[in-house]
């Protein structure tokens, strides 16, 4: 009895377990999912539909993609919705291109690029967009679900690569999923701290049923048990691909999550600020993220009479010129602060790691980042109140808490008599003579004279484009761009590409060294074919200047610094846009260029002045504060 009872036991665990294992493999299969929804192998519709169903709701209205068979669905199916199709000459391009549309836009930038190289040449600029925090949908093609890990064109591990580098990494296993997966990639990119998000579309499941069919199907009729099993398993697996497919489904944007101050910790700030006798505000670039509009922004700080320091995509925030926007001297007026609140301002090498912050001033910090929020603090700075929150947000909810309050005036009026004199310097070594060639200096200032108001400036350079972050001034909110704390060279083309196409009516200026030049002068011929015309200002000097300014004398050696004076002029000319020369002779015809440039670029045709110059004495710190 005792026996029966063991073996009934025994029984009982092997039937419960094989039980479970038929469950799992039914799940895996594909085949529960079945019994309930309907694949419809005669339905002309693809995957290609879903993706761009959804970008559409998303408000999206450009991709940017360099073709390849394994996205095309995607591009077709978006262009017919009305969804703009901009093709770059690198894949770089076309994420520097998302990443500028996402600054300037306050939405999702969307990035398509096919499986493989595709992908791998686009990770320096989505590693880029994620220091950048700009939120950026990254779309890659990949190898079929049934071949991956078995050699096929251009498979290789996509999600290793984009893990590390994105908020939000998915591979698409079914053509159902792609809705799903990309509403929550897209919430994701703008919430909390924004950044990229990266879905990987294997190419199974964006071409229709008919066409995965004849890739899935075997030739000829199989053969014994094992070739019936495979059969058998080859058409589950395309019947699960396509099971309730073309269900309805919604596609409207999940809410966006964004951390805000708590009303305590705004009014602390508040009692600190009050307080203060000489306040600063450090702006970075999170300050321009919605939820709060710029101008709205730029409003708040006007009304609270806080100098204000402004850096990466907060440069321009305040307009050409306000009584509370500072410009030089940062280091001499943090050591004197009372109160400084950093508004999305990170204490990483921008600020010397926060050894540039007086022990005796009161610091407020507010970023939406906590390891950004703190950096450094456990070394040379302490916040009095570090706010993990929408700094934007947060400065809205203190001036509220601030009625009344206004800056003493001594204050911003004293700084801003420096900043006078130490601008008047500068100008003075504008005017010096360099041993040959044009001074860079001369040329930023008259460039900076004769730019619309409405332009866009895009920093893409060392040395050169380190000289244009003191010198020329963006005319308000949104109106410039530079790569960030990663300091990639080569964002110039795409910056540019977004940023004309989200302001078609505005003046787009791409201040180039000639060694970033190098990365993206391709792109003059998608600025010719999308008719999406820009102007370019080269300072040529030959050299990897902010290179050899230190190596030469460091090591004694130039080596690997040098480059050439090259045409680059031409080179526009043979992508169809219009070039320029300016050297040492043509001096004095330079504003009449650029005044040509910028008749050209009326017209419709992108420009490019090439700018010969000589070394200036002319040096101040990194552009992306």
């Amino acid at each position: 009895m005792e026996g029966c009872c063991m073996l009934c036991t025994v029984l009982g665990t092997i039937l419960v377990a094989f039980s479970g294992i038929l469950v799992f493999a039914s799940y895996k299969l594909g085949l529960l999912y079945q019994f309930f929804h309907k694949t419809e192998p005669k339905s002309p519709c693809h995957g290609g539909e879903s993706v761009a169903e959804v970008l559409r709701a998303h408000g999206v209205k450009f991709i940017f993609t360099l073709v390849g068979g394994h996205i095309s669905p995607i591009l077709v199916a978006s262009e017919k919705l009305g969804i703009r199709i901009v093709d770059t000459r690198h894949e770089a391009t076309a994420v520097f291109a998302a990443d500028a549309v996402a600054r300037l836009s306050g939405t999702v930038g969307v990035a398509a690029v096919t499986a493989g190289p595709g992908l791998t040449n686009t990770v320096t600029a989505i590693k880029n967009a994620q220091m950048a925090e700009s939120p950026i949908l990254l779309l890659g093609g990949a190898a079929a679900t049934l071949l991956q890990g078995r050699g096929a064109l251009q498979d290789i591990d996509q999600m290793s690569l984009f893990k590390s580098l994105c908020k939000f990494c998915a591979s698409v296993r079914t053509v159902r999923e792609i809705i799903p997966v990309l509403r929550k990639a897209i919430a994701v990119a703008q919430s909390g701290t924004p950044g990229p998000v990266f879905v990987e579309l294997p190419i199974d499941t964006l071409y229709p049923y008919h066409l995965v069919e004849k890739e899935v199907a075997p030739k000829t009729p199989p053969k014994g048990l094992i070739g019936k099993v495979i059969n058998w398993y080859l058409q589950n697996h395309l019947s699960n691909l396509f099971a309730g497919a073309w269900e309805p489904r919604d596609i409207s944007p999940l809410p966006v999550h964004i951390p805000q101050a708590t009303k305590q910790q705004v009014q602390e700030c508040v009692e600190i600020v009050s307080r203060a006798k000489k306040p600063l505000i450090l702006l970075g670039s999170q300050v321009t993220l919605p939820p709060v509009p710029a101008d709205k922004t730029r409003e708040v700080l006007e009304t609270l009479g806080i100098p204000c320091f402004l850096g990466g995509m907060a440069r321009g925030m305040l307009g050409r010129e306000s009584p509370i926007h500072i410009r030089q001297n940062r280091k001499e007026a943090l050591k004197e602060a009372d109160v400084v609140i950093l508004a999305g301002t990170v204490c990483d090498f921008r600020l010397g790691y926060g050894r540039v912050l007086s022990r005796h001033s009161k610091i407020i910090a507010a970023n939406r980042d906590h390891s950004q929020l703190l950096k450094n603090s456990d070394m040379f700075w302490k916040p009095c109140v570090a706010v993990q929150g929408d700094a934007a947000s947060f400065l809205l909810q203190l001036s509220e808490g601030l009625k009344g309050y206004r800056c003493p005036l001594d204050w911003p009026q004293n700084l801003k008599e420096r900043d006078i004199l130490k601008e008047k310097s500068n100008r003075e070594r504008a005017a010096e003579k360099t041993e040959r060639h044009l001074n860079p200096l001369k040329v930023l200032h008259l460039a900076d004279e004769l730019i619309a108001e409405d332009s866009i400036i895009v920093a893409d350079g060392g040395d050169f484009v380190g000289s244009a972050a003191y010198i020329m001034k963006p005319r308000g909110p949104l109106r410039w761009l530079d790569p960030g704390a990663f300091g990639t060279l080569g964002v110039g083309g795409g910056f540019a590409l977004g940023a004309k196409l989200c302001r078609p009516e505005s003046e787009v200026w791409v201040i180039y060294g000639d060694g970033s030049l190098g990365f993206s002068v391709a792109e003059y011929d998608t600025f010719t074919r999308h008719k999406t015309p820009v102007i370019s200002l080269v300072g040529n000097d030959a050299c990897w200047s902010q290179i050899s300014r230190e190596q030469v004398p460091l090591l004694g050696s130039n080596v690997a610094c040098g480059l050439a004076f090259t045409d680059y002029h031409i080179v526009a000319d043979g992508y169809g846009g219009k070039g320029y020369l300016v050297s040492s002779s043509e001096e004095h015809k330079l504003d009449e260029i650029i005044k040509s440039a910028q008749r050209d670029n009326r017209e419709g045709r992108a420009a490019l002045i090439n700018v010969l110059i000589g070394k200036s004495t002319f040096r101040e710190g990194s552009i992306s504060v």
